[in-house]
């Protein structure tokens, strides 16, 4: 079975009932209006029968047996007018036309080819003068005296009147019924409207949770749909339990690394420091120096992996809202007492209020911090913060702009300055983790981070994270 297309929900049902309300009525236009004419057309057989027996009752046989009609006493006045539309005629056996009504005039109804039986009457189609349509009625008349002669007595009358109102009924009928049709389709609409009311609050919901606005889907729903809330709100807590749990491990883990790893450098450094003081003493420098150089590889290494386990488990957890400006200017703040000696122009653009980070502030803060930090480490003298919210179409997009006016990253190195543990200059203190953890963390967000050259000299990093608005 083909699939229904994807499109929406609204137009499925609304496109099901309209192709079924066109088909019910189209099937009860064709059911009515055949109705209407066998009705029609019996009412008017009806009548013509009565105008045959009526005609019956005024045919008599003279002393030779043929048969005459008292037409004078005939009570409709069209078996008198030409061509009104009432005809008859009385044939013999030689099918002529014996007798006929005025009506007629010059014009001869033909006998149906097949056999007629006594007190019987036959029905069938003809064609009488101006070819018009015609019902024709046919009865077998016999003389009381000669009971072997037999004359066919025929009346006919115009069908095209039964035809015409059956047309005209048809058409009110088709006006009428595409009347309901529209009447139907948008009581249809009103219906759908109603049912799907409780998807779009539940779209609004959806909505209110991706903004950062909410952390749960909020609001009664139909029984139909309540247990779809509860069922999403359960996975939305279990998730965020599961991250929060992954998070903890992985800070324990860290800590669990970290300890032990402090011992040995500890240890290294103060069998260094006693072999500066006293050269005497036994050891070996080379070891305690290798020592020194793994543990530092081996604390790299954890905060690395630290810093992965946080930034994947970070975007999975909905609903989060992070104001931009607080951030930045508690950012600014740490920054300008850490690098105090260095007395650097922190400069922040007027930002929005409202402008606010869908994520979680813890890392918003360390992509921001990692950032800032960079850029006071390679600047000479000032370092510039703004932001805004990208225009176009498309989910909300928040533009960081970090920029420095340091030596600056040559393109063919920005590549490489983004893998973990690279460093440019290794007289700059680092780890070289600060650039690849803020890369990660933000593609972990669906973002985008871009290292280019600011119009004065410096680096300049634009970061495009998704926006709560």
């Amino acid at each position: 079975m083909t699939p229904w297309p994807s499109t929406s929900l609204r137009l499925r049902l609304l496109g099901l009932t309209a192709v079924g309300l066109a088909l019910a009525l189209l099937l009860a236009w064709f059911v009515l209006g055949g109705l209407f004419r066998d009705e029609s057309m019996r009412q008017f057989r009806h009548g013509l029968e009565q105008q045959l027996d009526q005609l019956t009752a005024r045919v008599e046989f003279d002393a030779q047996g043929q048969p005459t009609v008292d037409a004078a006493s005939l009570s409709d006045p069209r078996w008198h007018k030409p061509y009104s539309g009432l005809y008859w005629q009385l044939n013999d056996a030689d099918q002529g036309a014996l007798l006929r009504s005025r009506s007629l005039w010059d014009t001869r109804l033909a006998n149906a080819p097949d056999a007629l039986g006594d007190a019987t009457v036959h029905a069938h189609a003809g064609t009488g003068p101006q070819d018009a349509p015609l019902l024709v009625l046919e009865r077998v008349v016999r003389s009381p005296d000669q009971p072997g002669t037999r004359w066919r007595l025929l009346v006919a009358a115009d069908s095209r009147a039964v035809q015409d109102a059956v047309a005209q009924f048809r058409s009110v009928l088709a006006w009428s019924l595409a009347a309901l049709l529209a009447l139907l389709l948008a009581a249809a609409w009103a219906q759908v409207a109603l049912g799907l009311a409780p998807l779009r609050a539940l779209q609004r919901a959806l909505a209110e949770l991706q903004a950062g606005r909410s952390q749960r889907l909020q609001g009664p729903a139909p029984l139909e749909v309540q247990p779809l809330v509860d069922g999403f709100n359960t996975v939305l807590d279990s998730h965020a339990q599961l991250v929060q749990r992954a998070r903890q491990q992985a800070g324990d883990l860290a800590h669990a690394v970290k300890t032990p790893l402090a011992v040995l450098s500890q240890a290294a450094e103060a069998a260094l420091a006693r072999q500066q003081r006293d050269p005497s003493q036994a050891g070996d420098t080379r070891l305690a120096t290798l020592v020194l150089e793994q543990v530092a590889q081996a604390r790299r290494e954890v905060d690395w992996h630290l810093a992965r386990a946080r930034a994947a488990g970070g975007r999975g957890v909905p609903g989060q809202r992070v104001a931009l400006a607080p951030v930045v200017r508690d950012l600014l703040r740490v920054m300008d007492k850490v690098h105090a000696a260095r007395a650097l122009a922190l400069r922040c653009a007027d930002i929005d209020v409202d402008l606010a980070f869908a994520g979680e502030a813890q890392d918003l803060q360390e992509i921001l911090g990692n950032l800032l930090d960079n850029a006071c480490k390679w600047a000479r003298a000032a370092v510039s913060v703004a932001a805004q919210l990208a225009s176009g179409a498309g989910p909300p997009v928040l533009v960081i702009t970090v920029q420095d006016d340091g030596p600056g990253i040559a393109a063919q190195q920005r590549d490489a300055v983004l893998a973990r543990g690279v460093r440019v200059d290794e007289s700059v203190p680092g780890s070289g983790l600060g650039l690849a953890i803020v890369a990660d963390r933000v593609a972990a967000y669906g973002g985008t981070l871009a290292l280019e050259s600011a119009p004065h000299g410096g680096l300049r990093v634009v970061v495009r994270l998704p926006a709560a608005v």
